[in-house]
Order: structure tokens, then sequence, then C-alpha cells
């Protein structure tokens, strides 16, 4: 139904790093999920109310939140959709990561709330009547939960959408305590035995996690998240393209929401290169970026000495020998200062956050490595910095 939808109303489909498509792709999703939520909201209720299980009332609201939620996704993805103006120069792109905050909110509140229910059901029980009307609702709603799911989490992960991905982890989730609670009234309706309360005590855990497992999600985009790996290894694959370009460092990417991605880096450039000559790879690059990959990059330039037959050596073996600290170690702006007792080989080193050692910790380590080189000749002037790359 969603391929169907998709054709009929997102024009340009697949062309997924499109803001504009990315927003019809999150409206149109919305718009099903509410609709899909509230007619299961209508039957669960009216099978709850009529079977008198508070399991069953409880999955309901369960749906009446999501449906709340999709309305708060629809709002966010059109909020995040705006232009960039005067107070806001960057867009309005991480409203979507917002929006999917409060809907974690109304998760948790919705769950605490129907725990609340359960516990008064298992120290005030009462008898919860069959209904073969129910049986069909409840097995009909986990059907319509599964595709919710599965549809979510396709079109989620096709626009790189955290907050769809989000939604597809609520949907199965509600197909598990939706299963629990039809298993509760077939083990009441065979052996007699009341668990209701119990059942709608983990149709409420399954309700609590999901929200706060949304909420880490969306939390995190917000404070500041390492990109993909396959994001920072296609910018990589197009900086290196340029055979005038020998490397790349201090990649940063700034991420002010879905297609509102700002990218700094720089470029490491043969000193004795043309300067303007340059100057146009890395404006080509630039735009490169831009079509691709649908950012903004800002590129600076370093030069590295190519041609004096020492420096190349040099910062190979310091290459190398920066490995013995940590293997994820990369140096970069090397640069040698030779003099009359000994040779100053200046230089940064990039580790991982996740590296034991402090930054003084690893620059002493190097080095005292460096002196190692021939008889003590050389001294290292290391500056160490952190990075995701």
């Amino acid at each position: 139904m969603m391929e169907l939808l998709s054709r009929w109303f997102i024009r340009d489909r697949d062309n997924v790093t499109d803001p504009r498509v990315r927003r019809a792709y999150g409206q149109l999703c919305g718009f099903v999920g509410i609709g899909l939520n509230i007619l299961l909201f209508a039957g669960k209720f009216f099978a709850g109310t009529f079977s008198g299980s508070v399991a069953i009332t409880a999955d309901a609201f369960n749906n009446l939140s999501d449906a709340g939620s999709s309305v708060v996704t629809l709002l966010g993805f059109r909020l995040a959709g705006k232009k960039p103006d005067p107070q806001h120069p960057f867009g309005h792109g991480r409203l979507e990561y917002v929006s999917g905050l409060i809907v974690a909110g109304l998760i948790l509140l919705m769950g605490v709330e129907l725990a609340k229910s359960s516990v008064e059901k298992i120290l005030h029980p009462a008898a919860v009547d069959f209904s073969v009307i129910a049986l069909v609702i409840l097995a009909v709603s986990i059907c319509v939960k599964l595709y919710m799911c599965l549809y979510n989490r396709r079109i989620g992960k096709k626009i790189r959408s955290a907050a769809m991905e989000a939604t597809a982890a609520d949907s199965l989730s509600d197909t598990a305590a939706t299963a629990a609670v039809l298993l509760a009234m077939l083990i009441a309706k065979w052996t007699g035995l009341d668990i209701d309360g119990w059942v709608g005590l983990v149709v409420a855990g399954f309700i609590l996690f999901s929200g706060v497992k949304s909420a880490r999600e969306t939390i995190s985009p917000l404070l500041g998240q390492p990109p993909e790996k396959e994001f920072v290894d296609r910018i990589q694959a197009i900086v290196l393209s340029h055979p005038e370009i020998l490397g790349l460092h201090d990649l940063v990417v700034h991420d002010y929401g879905p297609g509102r991605v700002m990218v700094s880096l720089h470029a490491e450039v043969p000193a004795h290169g043309d300067l303007l000559e340059l100057h146009d790879v890395v404006d080509n690059i630039e735009m490169d970026l831009s079509r691709q990959l649908n950012c903004q990059a800002v590129i600076h330039m370093d030069p590295v000495v190519t041609d004096d037959g020492l420096t190349g050596p040099l910062r190979s073996r310091v290459a190398e020998l920066v490995k013995q600290v940590d293997p994820a170690i990369t140096i970069h702006d090397f640069r040698v200062v030779a003099g009359p007792t000994h040779t100053n080989l200046v230089f940064d080193a990039v580790v991982p956050f996740d590296e034991k050692l402090t930054a003084a910790q690893a620059a002493e380590k190097i080095r005292a490595l460096v002196r190692t080189m021939d008889d003590g000749r050389y001294f290292a002037v290391v500056t160490v910095e952190n990075s995701y790359i």
C-alpha cells in the first residue's frame, strides 16, 4: 500500500537526499499512521469494554497514544522543512528530533498511566468475558502493527530518519504487547486463570521500554553524535578521488537536522603546486560534495612538502612509529625544522575518542618513540587531538 501511495503522492520519490522528498515521505507515513492507529484504538476500545479486559483497554489507549505520536511526528516533519530565516540561519531540521523527543515523552506518560491501571486490576481483579469479536480484533491488530513496523523501518532506513525508525520499533513492541493480551485471553478461556492485570502490566512495560529507547535515539542527535561511517567513507572517497589531494583530516560534520548538514575538513595539497589551480580543485570538491551528499562543505587547504626528498620518508617513518601507541592513530600537518644539533618534527596526532590514554600521555609516548630514531637526532613537537575518523 505504501509503495502505491508513494507513487501517487511523492514526486521524484527515489531522490531521498532531497529534503522535500524526505518531508513528503514523513508526512505520508504520518497520515497513514494516524488513520491506522485510530481504527485500532476504536476496535480495541470496543473489545475491551465489551469483554471487561483492562489489558485490551490498555492496548487500545496505547494505539491512541501512537496516533498522537504520529500527529507530533507529522508536525515535526512539516516544521523541520521550513526554510532558514535570520533567526535560524541553519534551518529548522532539528525540529524533527524535537518532535521525536516529545513522542517519547508521550509514550512514557502513557506507559506509567497504564501501569497504574494494571496494578489496580491485579489488586482488585474482575472477571473477563471471552469474546470471539475481541479475539478477531486483536489478531487483525497484530497484523496491522507488524505491517506498520515493516513500512516505517523500510522508509526510515531509506530516508535515514531516526524518528521513523523509532516509530518502527514502537510498532514492533506494540505487536508483542497485543500478542501477550491475546494469549492472556486464550489462557483465561482454556484454564480459567485470570492474568489480565498482569498482562496489562507487561503491556505497560513494553510501552515504557519503547519510550526510553525512542528518547535515547532522539536525544543523541540533539546532543551531537558522530556521523555514520558510511557517510564519512563517502566524503573521503569523493575528496580523495581528485589526484591533487594527498590526504584529509580534521573532518567535522555539523548536523542541523536531516537535509541540513555542514561539513568542514582540511585537505592536504602539494606545497609546490599552483595555488590558483589547487583552489579551483577544492571548489570543485565542495560542489561534488553538495551534489552527491546534499551537504554544504567548507575545505581548508593544508600545504604539504613532497619534493625535498626528506619530509615524505620521515613522515612515513613517524606514521608507522605512532601506531605502536595505538594502531588507529594518524598524523598530519607534518613539518621538518632542521637545526645544528637536532631536528624538530612538528606534527599533529589524531587519536580516537575511545583511547584510554589522555592526550598528555599519548603525546609523551609519541615523543619518546621519536627520540629512538637515529640515535636521538629527532625531537617530536606533537599536538594530540581527538577525532571520530
